[in-house]
């Protein structure tokens, strides 16, 4: 049988819910910048220092590597998705608002490639990924685009996996090659979707 104070147990307990979602972004965001900078077999103390807590913390959250892995791909695919609406409400037009997005998706790839060699092994927790990527953003990336079409700013019949697969392809031809601008040239390939009226004029 419940009891009034177990009501007020749970209404205690809630904040301390919010709290540790909180605690995880923190935790998923320092991880997502360590992978970029390092690799995703960088140390678990540099994540611990560049989130602020001990490294007792983040296992506490996240047993394996192969969980913090899974947990970062996830976390930044869900801010990906909800990016999408709030820059179409946000920004000046429909088109401003899918370059911005798109120079969302070029800094998650960035960390994906560095996720990559894991996210092709055998372990099979990662199988699942792909499939949830493209779930969750193509449709983003679709109402975007429809957005922007249907307010004349580009070329109307854009695919939006299409776009997604070219700009994971520039970001990953960087390698190694600091003098190749991968953002600038995603820049050129997106102003290159802008509709051109008769006279010439974009």
């Amino acid at each position: 049988m419940v009891n009034e104070g177990d009501g007020g147990g749970e209404r205690a307990a809630r904040p301390k819910r919010a709290d540790a979602r909180r605690n995880e972004k923190t935790l998923l965001d320092a991880a997502a910048a360590v992978f970029v900078a390092s690799g995703v077999e960088a140390p678990i103390r540099d994540i611990a220092a560049k989130a602020g807590v001990g490294t007792a913390t983040i296992y506490r959250h996240f047993p394996t590597r192969a969980d913090l892995i899974v947990a970062v791909y996830r976390h930044q695919v869900e801010s990906l998705a909800e990016a999408g609406p709030a820059l179409l409400e946000t920004s000046a037009t429909p088109y401003a608002a899918l370059a911005s997005w798109i120079d969302l998706f070029v800094d998650f790839v960035v960390t994906k490639q560095g996720l990559a060699s894991v996210l092709q092994s055998d372990d099979p927790c990662f199988d699942p990924l792909h499939s949830y990527f493209l779930d969750r953003l193509v449709p983003v990336c679709t109402r975007l685009l429809d957005a922007a079409a249907a307010a004349g700013e580009i070329r109307s019949g854009q695919d939006a996996y299409e776009l997604m697969r070219g700009v994971g392809g520039l970001c990953a031809g960087a390698g190694n090659n600091h003098r190749y601008d991968a953002r600038r040239l995603v820049a050129l390939l997106v102003a290159g979707l802008r509709r051109v009226d008769e006279g010439g004029r974009k």
